[in-house]
């Protein structure tokens, strides 16, 4: 049988029930029959039913006895070995280095590249022993660590067969991924190159993904630090590097209202996409354990109903998502354990409440909100208002690779990251006794804007504002093109009734658009004063001129309001003398 074209059996069977791009995928694999293969596809494009077919043609065809799949979770083992099943191929997603060998019934196993790096030695042996076709399931993963490539290069080099996946073809570090090839560019950085690629745009355009509505939200964050002091700062606006991080973490936090705010806007959303999609759900991916559990006990608060929560050292955990997956409930909770490859395709909202601010882990996520059950499916995640994420909300279609040799740069570096992979090792939850870099005082939230296809959309508004109102509406079934008509109709309605107000003077509109952040920091600066005058901790000052002055929290005042409080606190620095 020639090797030139995808094979005829393929052709007559299997390949009538690809997607265009998984048959032309397979074409260009057949074409060539390489030793490796990368396929780089947007995540719930279905690279798993491409791989599948790939390995059933070589066994049929005896290129190969034997399939090895590896995969970043133990879950996705399950979910490899369920998916093989349909195809004919046994895999043991049970098989363990202590047994070294399994059971003459299966094809082969599916691991993890942990186990993999724990005796690379003993799956070279594997690998040797029979013609194997290995499957590297988001193999970046191989790079997250410099011996977890080397074993993965050791234990797979004999092998007959490599068919790399992945999604996200880039990593935060420049650490190199095995069996994948570098080219140098004229800049004299070595970038990735796969073999075939399918990307989220053109995805998005064949209908196979869901458009994804980003909505943005900023807010008032008021923080006390170790040394007693009391920060304020407004999300959303300029902010220092420092700031912005412990901003972010003060939003996260589920004492404060800033989350309790989003998790009820997502409801809410979730609420109108299930009028066309009934058996939608949502995730909250968090940051660790403990904060899983406080959004879980936030949502039954907010919504009256539980949330299922998955936790990593929970030996239920693949079983849990399982259920959820084939539920109607509403919401999940969970920390990494659905980040990546997990396939939940009626996820449809989400909330990222996590600090984790890499490229490659806000693909990842994105991920699981795209995966397409019929055309007109939309999907919706809640995001704070961080300047990286909106950056990477707007990039969401553009293509790219891996480099090497690029210097780091000092914004390179996550700590948020290593932090959250130090509390994964210790099962995600923190030490006893470990402390927080500051204390939350208040941290209230504020509609900012939408973001889809490169555009943004709205204007700031209030919880419950007509601003967020006509975004949390959107109709859940609707195609690319049908959103961003929607989006452009409700600005402009918007636009038009504010010019249909009556004219202010220049002076006015001034204070409007550009005094608030003024006038905020003037507040600030005051009670930052008065602080140090008295001893008076900022949070009972910003209460006793709220209870004084009236009105809403300070990021959801006016300027007449700041004017007051404003005014409030000079009478009595005045009278104090």
């Amino acid at each position: 049988m020639s090797t030139s074209s995808v094979p005829e059996s393929a052709r007559a069977g299997r390949l009538a029930g690809l997607r265009e791009w998984q048959a032309q995928a397979l074409e260009a694999y057949f074409r060539r029959s390489p030793r490796d293969f990368l396929a780089v596809a947007t995540p719930g494009a279905g690279k798993t039913t491409f791989a599948l077919t790939v390995a059933a043609e070589l066994l049929e065809q005896r290129v190969i006895s034997a399939v090895t799949v590896v995969t970043p979770t133990e879950h996705l083992k399950r979910q490899w070995a369920d998916a093989g099943a349909v195809f004919g191929i046994r895999l043991d997603p049970e098989f363990r280095n202590a047994q070294g060998a399994t059971s003459r019934d299966y094809t082969g196993v599916a691991v993890t590249y942990a186990q993999v790096a724990a005796h690379p030695t003993l799956h070279r042996n594997r690998t040797e022993a029979r013609r194997t076709l290995v499957i590297l399931d988001e193999i970046h993963h191989a790079g997250d660590a410099l011996s977890w490539g080397e074993a993965t290069r050791e234990a797979f080099e004999p092998a007959a067969r490599r068919l790399a996946l992945t999604g996200t073809p880039f990593r935060s570090d420049i650490n190199p991924i095995p069996f994948v090839s570098y080219v140098e560019g004229p800049d004299g950085v070595r970038r990735s190159v796969s073999d075939y690629s399918y990307g989220y745009g053109p995805a998005l355009a064949d209908g196979v993904v869901r458009p994804v509505i980003f909505l943005a939200y900023a807010g008032e964050m008021r923080w006390r630090t170790r040394a007693g002091d009391e920060v304020a700062v407004t999300l959303g606006e300029p902010l220092t590097q420092d700031a912005l991080a412990q901003a972010w973490r003060a939003a996260l936090d589920p004492q404060g209202d800033w989350i309790k705010s989003v998790i009820f806007a997502a409801d809410r959303r979730l609420t109108e996409v299930r009028r066309g999609v009934p058996d939608a759900g949502g995730l909250v991916i968090a940051s660790d354990h403990e904060a899983a559990r406080a959004y879980a006990a936030l949502i039954r608060q907010v919504t009256g109903r539980g949330a299922t929560v998955v936790l990593s050292d929970d030996p239920d955990a693949s079983k849990k998502i399982k259920t959820f997956a084939e539920s109607e409930d509403r919401w999940m909770v969970a920390v990494r354990m659905v980040s990546e490859g997990v396939d939940i395709p009626r996820l449809a909202v989400g909330v990222y409440a996590t600090s984790t601010s890499t490229a490659l882990f806000f693909a990842q996520a994105i991920g699981r909100f795209v995966r397409v059950r019929r055309r007109g499916e939309t999907a919706s995640v809640f995001v704070p208002s961080v300047p990286t994420l909106l950056q990477y909300a707007a990039d969401l279609e553009v293509e790219r690779d891996h480099a090497l040799d690029r210097p780091m740069r000092e914004d390179d570096f996550s700590p948020e990251e290593e932090l959250l992979r130090e509390a994964q090792r210790r099962k995600d939850g923190a030490e006893v006794g470990d402390e927080l870099p500051f204390e939350t005082v208040e941290a209230s939230a504020q509609f900012d804007r939408v973001l889809f296809d490169g555009g943004e959309f709205g204007t700031m508004g209030a919880p419950g504002s007509p601003e967020e109102e006509d975004y949390l509406g959107l109709p859940g079934l609707l195609d690319p093109d049908q959103v961003a008509t929607l989006l452009r109709k409700r600005q402009s309605e918007r636009l038009a009734a504010e010019r249909k107000a009556p004219r202010r003077s220049e002076e006015e509109q001034r204070t409007t658009h550009e005094s608030l952040a003024d006038l905020r920091k003037e507040l600030n600066g005051l009670v930052g004063a008065w602080h140090h005058r008295t001893g008076q901790p900022h949070g009972m000052i910003h209460a006793e001129l709220r209870r004084s002055c009236g009105g809403p929290p300070t990021a959801q005042c006016t300027a007449d309001d700041l004017r007051k409080r404003i005014e409030q606190i000079r009478k009595w620095a005045t009278a104090r003398g």
